[in-house]
């Protein structure tokens, strides 16, 4: 079922979101500054690829990872999760939206705290 799940994803947007969050990541990691933020990118972008059939555990960061989440929620994290959460919340409107806004709010977690965040399960099946 997260097969037919990740493929009408994909064609509702998932292309253009990975593809958005892999550009972000390029641009960030132009700077030695911004590699860290570029690396986490492109860590949204693989899971905004393939939502379905996936996890995210908020984990341990220690005090780097804290410092970086900080300066992330900051910069970009409260924006991205407030879009996520609206955008879950339309989606959980209809029946038939609800397991798309699930992954929006996975994605709302992902997007606020991304270091230390573990991405687990395959996906695939």
């Amino acid at each position: 079922m997260s097969f037919i799940g990740n493929i009408i994803w994909l064609v509702l947007g998932g292309i253009i979101g990975a593809v958005v969050w892999f550009l972000a990541g390029v641009l960030l990691c132009i700077t030695i500054i911004g590699l860290p933020f570029g690396i986490q990118c492109f860590k949204i972008a693989g899971f905004v690829l393939w939502p379905f059939g996936r996890e995210v555990e908020i984990g341990n960061f220690g005090a780097c990872g804290l410092i970086l989440n900080l300066l992330w929620i900051l910069f970009f994290g409260w924006e991205l999760a407030c879009f996520h959460v609206v955008v879950g919340a339309i989606f959980c409107i209809t029946i038939i939206g609800i397991p798309f806004g699930i992954q929006h709010f996975k994605l709302s977690m992902l997007g606020l705290v991304p270091f230390g965040a573990r991405i687990y399960g395959l996906g695939i099946i």
